[in-house]
């Protein structure tokens, strides 16, 4: 069985338990999907994602187990080094980091990197902090628009970001000076996979709001991937959400930038909608960046019933020729201590309407996803990673 179209869909930061090396991590006993669904008042209500099996993976409140699961599921394995969005996605299409990226949570930037920043962009630095977007904004956002100095934090993740009001700051100017902060960080001693421009709006701290602006400047991948492979054979490969920023560019024949993820979901919908020949790659960042990272539980599992709606509205629209693959790049348990990502197993969900559904073993790589996609396609296939078109 071959398909015409497949849809990749990251429920960024959805895991479904700790992995054997979780306790390297600080995250033994970790299980972000399980752990939100049993701290709800209510039974986590996502029928679509239940009938595909996805209770039949993972223990979780209201997703219950199916004698016949609709699609065919398991969980997989990080092969890589670490546990971040990079290294997540790379590693699906067929890349494997053995050396996490850098973090600079507890010291923030080096004071010689900020210290040529500065001279660079003509800018004073203030913040250089591992802070809440919005937070660091509403603190320092006055001071800036006063200044014109920079807001400059990072997060657990490996991240640069730089805040800059649109008024003061305007957008091309914020991106040259993220462009310039890219370069400074490709030093071995400070790299870091992204660095991100996060432009906002505002008059004052009670109304400061950030915009759909925002551009991720990301490492290019150490090497070649299916995506590519998938372009060079004349494939259309269209990246929804930050999927562009994450690949650099690299593979991508087709940008769909979405302000949230329901709009990513709605985009999915419509590129399917009006047809394509290839690859559709989704990536729905807010269930890790508004409620992973910020431990709400509660806001992290409305999310999912309302992502469910839509995915039942995809599933309608989906024909004999489509594939569809949900999976996510990591783990972020909203119940854990700290803000960072956690080292988990992620869901492998794959459905066609004429699939017959079942439970398949474990996968040892997240690369299982871009071999099955390769092998679909038959264009190049990964070094790493086992395709499970056998397994339909």
């Amino acid at each position: 069985m071959e398909f015409k179209r497949i849809i990749v869909i990251v429920m960024d930061s959805l895991g479904i338990g700790a992995l054997p090396d979780a306790k390297n991590y600080g995250d033994l006993g970790t299980n972000t999907l399980s752990h939100l669904a049993n701290v709800r008042p209510n039974s986590l209500n996502a029928p679509n994602l239940a009938s595909l099996g996805l209770g039949n993976i993972v223990n979780a409140k209201g997703l219950k187990p199916q004698i016949m699961p609709k699609g065919i599921v398991c969980k997989l394995k990080e092969m890589s080094v670490g546990k971040d969005t990079l290294t997540g996605h790379w590693e699906m299409m067929g890349i494997y980091v053995d050396k996490p990226f850098k973090t600079f949570t507890e010291t923030g930037f080096p004071k010689e990197l900020i210290k040529e920043l500065e001279k660079q962009t003509k800018h004073k630095i203030i913040g250089n902090i591992s802070a809440s977007g919005t937070e660091i904004i509403k603190d320092l956002g006055e001071k800036h628009m006063k200044t014109k100095d920079l807001i400059v934090y990072t997060s657990a993740d490996s991240v640069l970001q730089i805040a800059a009001h649109e008024e003061i700051i305007p957008l091309n100017e914020l991106y040259d000076i993220c462009k310039i902060a890219r370069k400074l960080t490709l030093d071995p001693k400070y790299m870091v996979g992204r660095v991100i421009a996060r432009p906002f709006v505002g008059k004052n701290k009670n109304d400061f709001k950030r915009t759909a602006n925002r551009h991720d400047y990301a490492l290019k991948p150490f090497g070649k991937t299916v995506l590519n492979s998938l372009k060079e054979k004349g494939y259309d490969v269209i990246g929804i959400g930050k999927i562009n920023d994450i690949f650099d560019g690299e593979g991508i024949t087709e940008v769909v930038k979405s302000k949230d993820s329901m709009m990513g979901m709605k985009q999915t919908i419509q590129v399917l909608e009006r047809g394509f020949n290839g690859l559709c790659f989704t990536n729905l960042v807010d269930f890790d960046a508004l409620y992973g990272h910020r431990r709400d539980p509660i806001g992290y599992g409305d999310l999912i019933e309302a992502f469910d709606v839509e995915l039942g509205k995809l599933m309608k629209t989906m024909s004999d020729e489509d594939l569809l693959i949900i999976t996510a790049d990591h783990g972020n348990d909203p119940t854990a201590q700290g803000t960072d990502h956690t080292r988990e197993y992620v869901p492998f969900i794959m459905y066609n309407k004429n699939l017959k559904g079942k439970i398949i073993p474990d996968g040892e790589t997240f690369a299982n996803i871009g071999a099955t996609i390769a092998d679909n396609f038959k264009v190049e296939k990964p070094k790493i990673g086992k395709s499970l078109m056998k397994s339909l």
